[in-house]
């Protein structure tokens, strides 16, 4: 079974990750989503809780939009109340070790302006060095992203191509979770 940490600020009114969630619901995977947004409004979260939830699963599955090249701030702030001292770093803190951790999030803009001498400048594989170094601090299997680009319906995306996209990368995600479990 496979925790989704659902990092979305503000679901409701999401396309492209709510597409990708409805499409994992639907699958025969075994999966447990948690929305901490709506979880934790307040942005009080439970370390206890969530920490419970990592331990009864294999693999971790982080889904969040792209935000100003990061994860958005609701995610960040479980990471640094979730992953603590002697949980998952520490002389005494390997109780994630050996779990897979799955980067899976949304990018607005297109694929061409994350390039060198783009809008961007940079790959998105770039932004994602510090989730990478997250995993391994934790000593946890970082699976190379999932993700895909032109979700941003305000840029002119149309609706059904968004869909398409969110689709075909929840099946890209089902995929690897059957190759992790």
């Amino acid at each position: 079974m496979a925790l989704i940490i659902l990092g979305h600020p503000n679901f409701k009114s999401s396309f492209a990750n709510k597409t990708i969630i409805e499409e994992l619901q639907k699958s025969s995977m075994d999966i447990e989503v948690r929305n901490i947004a709506a979880l934790y409004p307040d942005y009080n979260i439970d370390a206890k809780s969530e920490q419970k939830a990592l331990l009864e699963h294999r693999t971790v599955v982080f889904q969040y939009p792209f935000y100003w090249y990061n994860m958005p701030a609701i995610l960040k702030h479980w990471f640094d109340i979730v992953f603590e001292y002697q949980f998952a770093y520490g002389s005494k803190g390997d109780k994630l070790k050996g779990k897979n951790f799955v980067p899976s999030f949304t990018v607005g803009a297109p694929e061409q302006g994350y390039q060198t001498l783009a809008e961007h400048h940079f790959r998105v594989y770039e932004f994602c060095k510090n989730l990478e170094q997250t995993a391994y601090y934790a000593q946890m299997n970082y699976i190379d992203p999932i993700y895909f680009h032109g979700t941003s319906l305000a840029a002119g995306y149309s609706p059904d191509d968004v869909k398409n996209k969110a689709e075909n990368h929840a099946k890209r995600l089902i995929a690897r979770l059957s190759e992790l479990n």
